[in-house]
């Protein structure tokens, strides 16, 4: 029989992201603290939020909690936060202060990852499905493994002075490289279904034969 979680953990949050975290009549806490066996408690001063295991709470419960409570201070919506629930979804963060220390430096290549009337980060968006909140000094990306690791190369790129043109041809030939990927992994997956299924009825032929 498996012990209990106990104590808690103790993030913090903008404190004008806390309106969100809580959702309108607590709706969205209570969803977070329903589908991961936690309870938050939110200091709406500070921003800090305490998550504690409730009953029926398992270690990837509440660090997926932390991950969804991080990814709405980030500036995720509360439904696209709650996909990190999944096991393939990740969430990833770039600081851009590792790059650039002065704030002209910030703004400028902030500028380029959102485009002109936010092109760029659509744009990336569109083809890597993933998802991307650009803030004051970083840009979070939230998706499965692949949709990150597409985002994240052109994000890096673009930071590196890359053209937008050249960035996007990028993504595209990324796309193109992955959906083969898929499709011979599922041609790979049906044919051995098959083989497994031929096998079996040969083994069922020979048993009613003998």
């Amino acid at each position: 029989m498996s012990m209990p979680l106990t104590g808690r953990i103790v993030i913090n949050i903008p404190k004008d992201r806390i309106g969100v975290l809580i959702g309108p009549d607590g709706v969205t806490k209570r969803r977070i603290e329903r589908e991961f066996h936690v309870k938050l408690t939110v200091n709406s001063e500070t921003g800090e939020v305490a998550i504690e295991p409730t009953e029926g709470c398992s270690l990837p419960d509440i660090l997926k909690a932390r991950k969804v409570v991080e990814a709405i201070g980030y500036g995720f919506n509360p439904d696209i936060a709650l996909k990190l629930r999944e096991d393939d979804v990740y969430l990833e963060v770039i600081d851009l202060k590792e790059y650039f220390r002065r704030r002209e430096d910030l703004v400028r290549v902030k500028a380029r990852i959102i485009g002109t009337e936010g092109k760029a980060r659509r744009m990336i968006e569109e083809l890597s499905n993933a998802h991307i909140v650009i803030g004051d000094r970083y840009v979070a990306i939230l998706g499965t493994y692949e949709q990150v690791r597409m985002a994240r190369d052109a994000v890096m790129r673009l930071i590196s002075g890359a053209q937008h043109r050249t960035v996007y041809a990028r993504l595209r030939r990324m796309r193109r490289e992955l959906k083969r990927q898929k499709f011979w992994e599922m041609l790979e997956k049906a044919k051995e279904a098959e083989l497994s299924e031929g096998l079996e009825e040969g083994e069922s032929f020979e048993e009613s034969g003998s």
